[in-house]
């Protein structure tokens, strides 16, 4: 800090030096006594001294309170302190107006985005009355390709769902209840509701119930663990295999799919990131694995894939570290 604050004097201390040069030389030239001389280089290099230490207090302290400011730079208004002068004070109405039109704008944009979470919640719940009725037609006279069209609308389903978590995962009105939950009937409701894709794809299930309670927020690790399955049955071919079980405080989701590079590895949990096997589907969002891994963080859970290509890819979601909250 003082190493800043004699660069910020440097143009003070210069003309210092100046003056002490200029003393010295006429002291010099006039053959005055050195010890005249040395009386008044202490007198000025004291009185410097304590200009020095009042200067550099008042510098400390305005650093602080500029500190302050900025741990309170959210706030709507800033409680400037009073301006030393004309310049600071043109400087603080500044600052004023941005803070003021940084509040205009956040406004907006959260108007926008509350109109615009508000419009896809109603459509994709209003989506979800053709769905139904879709099936019960399906139920009445499933015909010849019964099976495959509700394959279909289970998919149209899962990216409903999808929206749904995308607009309520930063929204200020979800809430995360934490709560002992039944791990097995979690996943035998997840199983279920892809059991028409179990079928259509010939995919032998291997699920080994884990007799665990675990405490986490039930709809949302149901979001999950649906996404996982989901991803699963798409990238695993006709006769293949999909294992459910319990390693430990871990889930563990494993299939005998098409794999991921490993390149692409790192990269699977980025917002927009399909990678090879994306991109040759075609119709890869790139935004699932990524809400799985921002939902497993609120929940204070972890998620890890490891994958080989040609072998097959394993989903770890880690249940150890969920935090009893008061509900």
């Amino acid at each position: 800090m003082l190493t800043a604050y004699l660069k910020r004097q440097w143009k003070l201390l210069l003309l210092l030096a100046g003056a002490v040069a200029v003393f010295a030389a006429v002291f010099a030239l006039y053959s005055l006594p050195v010890e005249a001389v040395a009386y008044a280089g202490l007198l000025c290099l004291m009185l410097g001294l304590v200009l020095f230490a009042l200067g550099y207090s008042a510098f400390l302290r305005r650093h602080r309170e500029l500190e302050g400011l900025l741990r309170k730079v959210h706030e709507s208004v800033l409680p400037l302190p009073p301006p030393r002068g004309v310049l600071e004070a043109d400087y603080q109405a500044l600052l004023r107006a941005v803070c003021a039109d940084r509040v205009r704008l956040a406004a907006e944009n959260r108007d926008r985005l509350e109109d615009m979470t508000d419009y896809y919640t109603l459509w994709a719940h209003q989506i979800k009355t053709p769905i139904a009725a879709a099936r019960l037609l399906l139920q009445e006279d499933p015909g010849a390709v019964g099976t495959e069209v509700e394959v279909e609308l289970l998919k149209i389903e899962q990216y409903v769902d999808m929206v749904l978590g995308y607009l309520r995962l930063d929204s200020e009105s979800t809430d995360y209840v934490l709560r002992d939950t039944d791990l097995d009937g979690l996943l035998r409701q997840a199983v279920r509701k892809f059991a028409r894709m179990f079928i259509l794809k010939k995919i032998t299930l291997d699920f080994r119930e884990t007799g665990r309670t675990v405490l986490t927020d039930g709809k949302w690790l149901s979001f999950v663990v649906e996404q996982v399955l989901s991803n699963a049955l798409k990238y695993t071919p006709a006769g293949g295999r999909i294992r459910i079980y319990g390693d430990g405080e871990t889930l563990v989701i494993a299939d005998s799919g098409i794999g991921i590079r490993p390149e692409d590895l790192p990269r699977v949990f980025e917002k927009g990131f399909t990678g090879y096997n994306g991109r040759e589907d075609k119709k890869s969002t790139g935004i699932g694995l990524y809400l799985c891994r921002r939902v497993m963080d609120r929940l204070n859970h972890g998620i890890s894939i490891v994958s080989r290509p040609g072998q097959g890819t394993l989903v770890r979601l880690d249940l150890s570290r969920g935090r009893r909250v008061v509900e």
